[in-house]
């Protein structure tokens, strides 16, 4: 389940795979005492001037700077505790359309070691610009 460009609709997507990040996160009494290892994903879907032929200036400014992702997907599930993983699924996906060339952001939080016989548990959920 990814996102895709769309050169027609001058769209491009930005994305993080796989961040692993110490989180305190959960419902239970073991995930409130002591923070656990989860996985983010975020894609975000872009606007691209240069969509749909051409090339873009090779300016830094023009583009959503995917450390500037990682940097605000860390801090936010660092900001202390959350119940929910939607919920700081939900907030990572808000914070990143604060950039106002961010049209939808999905965002992936996974518990990788939340049950010893599944790979992993979570959520995804998506939120767009109205």
């Amino acid at each position: 389940m990814t996102y895709l460009p769309d050169a027609d609709r001058g769209l491009r997507v930005v994305f993080v795979r796989g961040l692993e990040l110490e989180a305190r996160l959960g419902i239970h009494p073991h995930e409130k005492a002591a923070p656990q290892r989860i996985v983010l994903g975020v894609e975000l879907v872009v606007r691209d001037e240069a969509a749909p032929a051409d090339v873009g200036e090779d300016d830094f400014r023009r583009v959503v700077d995917y450390e500037r992702l990682v940097l605000l997907a860390r801090s936010t599930a660092q900001q202390g505790h959350v119940l929910l993983v939607e919920t700081l699924a939900e907030r990572i996906a808000l914070a990143a359309l604060e950039d106002a060339r961010v049209e939808r952001a999905r965002v992936t939080v996974e518990k990788p070691d939340a049950f010893p016989d599944a790979a992993s548990v979570g959520v995804v959920v998506e939120r767009r610009r109205r």
